[in-house]
């Protein structure tokens, strides 16, 4: 349309340049030409543009390091996930030069362990140290539904596969640090006469739970404050 609006427009401008240039000549009459070359000019550059956005973007060449028949992905689509937890840790640092990512990672399972103990045995309170006040609050709930029911959840035989940091931040004067288990277990429960009431003790299942620690910001211990099963 806009294409259609500039011919008219043009149109009445030359033709009537022109018949000004046969009555009386001078600036009046090329004028009319000098701006049709300059809007022609226009013209061809925002065709050039056009051409250019609709053109696929280019994909780097080999020979910027990328492996043999692979290709660097557009920034767009690169994932910032790690790029936040990265962050998250080194504001951790700053604040606990002592921090250590891989020594958490070695934290993390140790309470991952004694934290599966403790739910076998549905008594809490030797890890009590490890969790928040509402975290053990939750979860022993739910080791006195166990009781009440005479029953255990037994968790055995754990092959840890991955243990890995996903997240780091810090809010509101606490650090946080999320963590993602994956292993392979015997997950079942007893009545107890040692009965199997749910669940395999002879198949294992794999097992994935992001396990969130949190502290006040700055050196001191971490206690569990979520767990989040994976869909």
């Amino acid at each position: 349309m806009m294409g259609g609006l500039a011919g008219g427009f043009l149109g009445s401008m030359l033709f009537g340049g022109l018949g000004g240039m046969g009555g009386g000549g001078g600036l009046g009459g090329i004028l009319p030409i000098l701006l049709l070359a300059g809007l022609g000019y226009l013209g061809y550059r925002y065709f050039v543009k056009r051409r250019q956005e609709q053109e696929p973007p280019a994909w780097p060449s080999q020979d910027a390091g990328t492996p043999p028949g692979s290709y660097a992905a557009p920034a767009a689509v690169i994932d910032t996930a790690g790029e936040d937890r990265d962050k998250g840790l080194e504001y951790i640092r700053r604040m606990d030069p002592s921090f250590d990512a891989k020594a958490f990672g070695e934290t993390a399972s140790d309470a991952f362990f004694r934290l599966q103990g403790g739910w076998t045995r549905r008594d809490l309170s030797p890890v009590a140290g490890l969790l928040t006040d509402e975290m053990r609050a939750t979860l022993q709930a739910d080791a006195d539904a166990l009781k009440a029911k005479r029953q255990f959840n037994r968790l055995e035989n754990i092959s840890v596969r991955n243990v890995e940091i996903t997240e780091a931040w810090q809010e509101s004067g606490r650090d946080y640090v999320t963590v993602l288990f994956q292993a392979n277990l015997l997950d079942y429960t007893t009545d107890e006469t040692g009965k199997v009431v749910s669940g395999s003790d002879a198949v294992p299942v794999k097992f994935e739970e992001f396990w969130t620690f949190t502290r006040l910001v700055g050196p001191g211990a971490w206690r569990l404050s979520a767990i989040q099963q994976t869909s």
